[in-house]
């Protein structure tokens, strides 16, 4: 921190002011750059933040900014069949950290943490997976449970605002997180095993679903969601991550917008799906607009979000900004 002026020459002044530094400040303050790769059933994403550090308190919006996000559509869903993922889907997965690692270390980054979700989480050799995976990296792999997957997607969309007595959906490729919130607190966290790329594998022959694979989507969810515990009524719902953006942007896209809408109404959802219906040509080429890589997820994301909305008769949906990726770097790695 520099006085104001330090270092300058004043005229009529015969000396150089002295720079001052409080050094209470400097053992408070730290600068890093932190690697953080979410390898999920769908993508395998990096983002390297810039972190100002203050120990003693929580990190403030203002205080971390990207450095760079990309990410690498594996599609490692694909690679589990009848429950074990297969050693073509660890090559896949080995290759897509590599290629991460390659553009971590061109930008500086010496910090790195990786994370896991569903597809490791859900599959029976999960153990065996992650050991070959590191060993092959030499990488360290947390394999966060669904409870902590939804606890980090509340704490990252807290960052910017607390969040109001409501719902947080996080619909992934593999499972869909949900959270009740009460006095800006998340004092239910609740994972379902059946995500947007999860259905699709399961459920869908091409690339959209027909009106019976999307009510067999439909249908299988809403009995999970049956037996989750008691969520609430009339809530206010909030959304992060990929399946939720996704089906914002495709409502943005068919309003003739370039961005996802910021705020989504049951109704918005509901004309998505009423779309694939009236006209599937149109559906199509907006698609393509709004969620390229998400193409064969974007309708299973639609069912499952308008699912949960009707579950809690929420009226509307705020996208966060953050989610589970901030909330891993908040409370994993910078507590």
């Amino acid at each position: 921190m520099r006085l104001a002026g330090a270092g300058k020459v004043y005229h009529g002044m015969c000396k150089h002011l002295p720079e001052r530094r409080n050094p209470t400040l400097q053992r408070r303050l730290i600068m890093q750059r932190i690697g953080i790769i979410d390898l999920g059933s769908n993508t395998v994403r990096l983002v390297v933040f810039d972190v100002e550090r203050h120990f003693g308190r929580r990190l403030r919006p203002h205080e971390f900014r990207e450095v760079l996000n990309e990410k690498t559509v594996a599609g490692l869903s694909a690679y589990v069949v009848d429950g074990v993922f297969t050693s073509a889907g660890i090559k896949r997965a080995v290759g897509a950290l590599e290629g991460h690692l390659v553009s971590a270390r061109n930008v500086g980054c010496k910090q790195m943490y990786v994370f896991a979700t569903a597809v490791l989480r859900n599959c029976s050799n999960s153990k065996q997976a992650v050991r070959e995976i590191e060993r092959a990296t030499n990488l360290s792999i947390d394999v966060i449970t669904g409870e902590e997957e939804a606890h980090l997607g509340f704490v990252g969309a807290s960052i910017t605002q607390p969040l109001g007595d409501g719902l947080l959906i996080d619909i992934g490729g593999g499972s869909t997180e949900l959270t009740r919130i009460e006095g800006g607190r998340d004092v239910a966290n609740t994972s379902i095993p059946q995500g947007s790329v999860s259905s699709y594998a399961r459920y869908v022959s091409l690339v959209f679903p027909t009106p019976d694979e999307r009510e067999a989507i439909r249908k299988a969810f809403a009995t999970q969601l049956g037996n989750a515990p008691q969520l609430g009524r009339n809530l206010q719902a909030y959304g992060v991550g990929g399946g939720v953006r996704a089906v914002a942007k495709m409502v943005g896209c068919m309003a003739g917008r370039e961005k996802a809408v910021k705020q989504l109404a049951p109704e918005s959802v509901a004309s998505v799906l009423a779309l694939l219906d009236r006209d599937p040509s149109q559906f199509a080429h907006l698609a393509v607009k709004a969620a390229p890589d998400r193409l064969h997820s974007l309708v299973p994301s639609a069912i499952i979000l308008q699912e949960c909305l009707a579950a809690v008769g929420a009226e509307s949906l705020a996208m966060c900004k953050y989610g589970l990726r901030e909330g891993y770097l908040l409370e994993r790695v910078l507590s």
